[in-house]
């Protein structure tokens, strides 16, 4: 047997035996995880009318973290939908697009370090949005907690103050300001302190492994990413999500009207909610 048939015969038998383990995980995870949300289900001629309705008011939005993941495609969507009479940038640096969809949009640049010099940015606005955040790989644990704490919670009492009613948060699944995990305390404790300012509605989203392609990716994340991608494409469950299903249920979930003030959405109501069409 030449050598690259032998290559090829054991790449075809490793591929094969990934694809099963990756399908008997996906049964295992089906059948204990949580069950499928129904409040979203069915939603679509409705969303269509909350849209309509929604346009007609008005309504501006800011967005923190408009340059990262999330943030990108959460604006994306924004445009899309034409929710919003103003939707303003609020970031450490100017944006730049290409696409005429971009023009309108405004920009405020600010130094997160002196926030209350830049109160001005956060007045105005209905309804606010945050994707900001960073890693402890990234930044060291000082630098992700002034980011993911200091800077969020900053930003959500500027909001407030200037007349913001509404706040979308994106955290992670796990988040637990009693937990022994840096990352998952800092989430949970940034939770907690913005649901105590009292907005009118404020919604957390808790997602799980991010489903995306990241320009910038160590080799543990790719594989981590791809393990669950494949997951994801068997069946759906409360461990991944793709980021566009994120930005699309941040959007959709703006325009419904939970009975409580406080809301939290764990991965699999994200992906369920994400899945809902209006008019794109």
């Amino acid at each position: 047997m030449s050598l690259i048939r032998l290559v090829a015969t054991t790449l075809g038998k490793t591929t094969g035996l990934l694809t099963l383990v990756v399908v008997v995980i996906a049964a295992v995870l089906s059948y204990f995880d949580e069950p499928d949300p129904v409040k979203y289900t069915s939603m679509a001629e409705d969303m269509k009318t909350l849209e309509e309705n929604f346009k007609q008011q008005n309504k501006s939005c800011f967005i923190l973290g408009a340059s990262g993941e999330t943030g990108k495609v959460l604006l994306q969507d924004l445009l899309e939908r034409n929710l919003f009479s103003k939707i303003t940038l609020i970031g450490r640096r100017q944006l730049t697009f290409e696409d005429k969809a971009y023009e309108n949009l405004v920009q405020e640049v600010v130094d997160f370090e002196k926030l209350d010099e830049y109160a001005a940015a956060f007045q105005g606005h209905d309804v606010g949005y945050c994707c900001l955040g960073t890693t402890r790989a990234k930044a060291g644990a000082d630098g992700f907690v002034r980011v993911d704490h200091d800077y969020v919670l900053k930003s959500a009492e500027l909001a407030k103050a200037g007349g913001c009613t509404q706040f979308h948060l994106e955290s992670s699944r796990g988040a637990d300001k009693k937990s022994s995990f840096l990352y998952l305390k800092v989430k949970g404790q940034v939770e907690a302190e913005i649901e105590a300012l009292g907005f009118d509605r404020y919604a957390i989203y808790r997602p799980g492994v991010l489903l995306v392609d990241r320009q910038e990716s160590r080799p543990s994340e790719w594989v981590a990413r791809k393990f669950f991608g494949a997951v994801s494409a068997v069946c759906t469950s409360s461990l991944s999500v793709p980021i566009q299903a994120v930005a699309r249920a941040m959007v959709s979930n703006t325009l419904l009207q939970p009975e409580q003030k406080t809301e939290i959405l764990e991965n699999k109501a994200i992906a369920s909610l994400g899945k809902v069409q209006g008019n794109k």
